[in-house]
């Protein structure tokens, strides 16, 4: 296996580093605390080709790959997860799904704008009784001559608020569950969808989530994903196996941000006369955040590697990595807040904003249990997480 990077990914993560530091850096920390989009951001890193590396250049994107994607998704993600998640709105749930599964018409009329930001993206999966179970969805889309009449909500829904384009889940046969799911490339400036703000969440917060309602949408016909009915459930779950890589990367970006905070703090912080740095057991903890870490990061570029080897469907690889490195991102949280004490708990260092955004990773694009379940029901042989290849 090699280890090392093309020259194209080396340049990509050295760009996606620096405007980590120059654009979101110094505004992160009070956008948070003033629950402000940051649509200016997310513009100029659509404008760096942040957005287009999975995605074939005739649409856009720079086809430089899946390894690429999650390097600047990580290098993003080190300093600020509210604008990490662009890269599932704009990019592996809109853009890529499209490109995947859309007809050719679809995909030039879409991809483009969803690359460039010049339209916002969200993903209609999640409902008040289907989280984990996605086969639980009430919504539902009855074919009217040319057109679906799009009936239902949704919530959870990351830029609910602002998006311009949806990828809706609804049953057009809920008569059949699983079988009968469709998925739909919905207008949200269409007459009958209107928005409104979910519960308070405790971080991400310059990351807008609300619901979505569709009160009688009418959907053109051109607009079914794919144009095939009953291909919806198919969609979602090769959705979430683009999705999931770009979690995991961005886990592991928030592992780098706090032990790069952490690797600061204990070399300027003196204690008994010495830097705490010099004390064994802040090295024992430090050491551990840095080995978990970086077999995180390892697993990660191994299912990106996969995926731009041609093994799209490699779900259980995708899935190890989010589950394991999602997992760390909650202990190395945990261990940089024990090293910096009433300063990693204090509002004016970012330990405190990284801590609780690593906390969200655990829960988005398949809870840590569900990740756990396809594990161990694959190594038992009852049902084969890699059964096909997209």
């Amino acid at each position: 296996m090699d280890f090392e990077f093309t020259e194209e990914i080396k340049a990509i993560q050295e760009t996606a580093r620096i405007f980590a530091r120059k654009e979101i850096l110094p505004r992160v920390s009070k956008d948070e605390q003033e629950h402000l989009f940051q649509r200016d951001i997310i513009k100029k890193m659509a404008e760096l080709g942040f957005f287009g590396c999975p995605i074939p250049e005739e649409y856009g994107g720079s086809g430089l790959g899946f390894l690429a994607h999650a390097v600047v998704t990580e290098e993003i993600s080190r300093v600020s997860g509210s604008v990490r998640a662009a890269f599932n709105m704009q990019t592996m749930g809109t853009a890529r799904e499209i490109s995947q599964f859309g007809t050719v018409d679809q995909k030039q009329r879409y991809i483009k704008g969803l690359v460039s930001a010049e339209k916002l993206g969200c993903i209609g999966i999640t409902e008040a009784n289907a989280g984990s179970d996605v086969g639980a969805i009430k919504t539902s889309a009855e074919k009217k001559g040319d057109r679906y009449i799009l009936k239902g909500s949704k919530n959870w829904i990351t830029y609910a608020q602002v998006a311009d384009i949806g990828i809706i889940y609804a049953y057009t046969d809920p008569s059949v569950r699983y079988k009968g799911m469709s998925a739909f490339i919905v207008e949200l400036d269409s007459k009958g969808v209107s928005s409104g703000p979910s519960a308070s969440k405790m971080g991400w917060n310059s990351c807008p989530t609300g619901e979505l309602f569709f009160d009688d949408v009418e959907v053109p016909r051109e607009n079914l994903l794919g144009g095939e009915e009953g291909k919806g459930f198919e969609h979602v779950m090769s959705s979430l196996n683009n999705t999931r890589l770009t979690a995991a990367a961005g886990a592991v970006g928030v592992c780098q941000g706090l032990i790069d905070e952490t690797k600061l703090y204990a070399t300027q912080r003196e204690q008994f006369g010495k830097e705490i740095g010099e004390f064994q057991m802040v090295q024992e903890e430090l050491a551990r955040m840095l080995v978990e870490t970086e077999a995180a990061r390892l697993m990660v570029y191994k299912s990106a590697a996969q995926k731009d080897n041609g093994n799209t469907g490699n779900v259980l690889e995708t899935v190890m990595a989010k589950y394991y490195s999602c997992d760390v991102a909650s202990r190395v949280a945990d261990s940089a807040l024990r090293l910096m004490g009433a300063y990693g708990y204090s509002t004016e260092y970012p330990v405190e904003r990284m801590f609780r955004e690593a906390k969200l990773y655990q829960i988005l694009e398949g809870s840590a249990n569900v990740g756990k379940m396809i594990i161990a029901t694959d190594a038992l042989g009852y049902r084969r997480a890699n059964r096909q290849t997209v």
